[in-house]
């Protein structure tokens, strides 16, 4: 099996552009996580030991502990998805002579299928962990690297709705209790990850709407503010595309 993890950006992205279709959108999302999970952990780490940020200590180490999940578990998810996939396509290039024979390849193509939606759901069910830590984040973690669990956030949201994406698409039209059980968590995970990463943009606007004057730390290099932008946030804020 192929460790993504183990790839540089650049070799990763030219396999993800490939004509295979193996990595593709849902071992994408797991890569996704993996960096959702990373920002967080920045932000955690900027916030911890901080006496300014002493209130946001323990939601930073939430944070820190659930991104570090995140991080480990996105790349190897981002591995399974792959292999799950390719298990489907073999599934399908079984015989199908006889009565016995797609008997035989129908089990098991549904059966490899139901198992192929595992690691994308798992991507999904991770991102929307680390999704409902970052508005606590947001809120009390260090100021200057707010921009960061928003980016955070966005990676988070696309991570767990591309894997719902990838694990719908391995159950459609499939009649049994497994299948059923899947869509009904799909559609109650995609309805949660927009509600919360909604909430963390809003966190995030809110913040900026307070800053005066961007600047860049000397110390730490990461983006911060000062005091308020005369800029309207309010056309943002009603979006609902987060």
């Amino acid at each position: 099996m192929t460790n993504f993890g183990d790839m540089t950006l650049n070799e990763f992205c030219s396999a993800l552009s490939s004509d295979k279709p193996t990595p593709g959108g849902g071992s994408a999302s797991g890569v996704a996580l993996s960096q959702a999970g990373a920002l967080a952990c920045m932000v955690a780490n900027l916030t911890i030991g901080r006496d300014r940020y002493s209130s946001g200590w323990e939601a930073a180490e939430l944070a820190l502990s659930v991104g570090n999940k995140a991080v480990e578990m996105g790349n190897v998810l981002a591995d399974e998805d792959a292999a799950g996939y390719d298990a489907v396509v073999s599934a399908f290039r079984m015989p199908k002579a006889t009565e016995d024979e797609r008997e035989k390849r129908k089990l098991t193509i549904q059966n490899a299928s139901i198992n192929a939606a595992k690691p994308p759901l798992k991507i999904a069910e991770l991102s929307l962990e680390l999704l409902r830590v970052l508005p606590s984040l947001a809120s009390l973690g260090n100021s200057n690297a707010i921009t960061d669990v928003g980016v955070s956030a966005l990676l988070s949201s696309a991570a767990c709705k591309g894997g719902l994406f990838n694990a719908e698409i391995n159950i459609v039209g499939m009649k049994n209790h497994i299948a059923e059980e899947m869509h009904n968590s799909i559609l109650s995970m995609r309805e949660e990850c927009s509600k919360i990463s909604r909430e963390v943009m809003h966190l995030v606007h809110d913040s900026l709407s307070e800053c005066e004057i961007p600047y860049r730390s000397p110390s730490t290099g990461k983006h911060g503010c000062g005091p308020v932008l005369p800029n309207s946030w309010d056309s943002i804020r009603d979006s609902s595309s987060y």
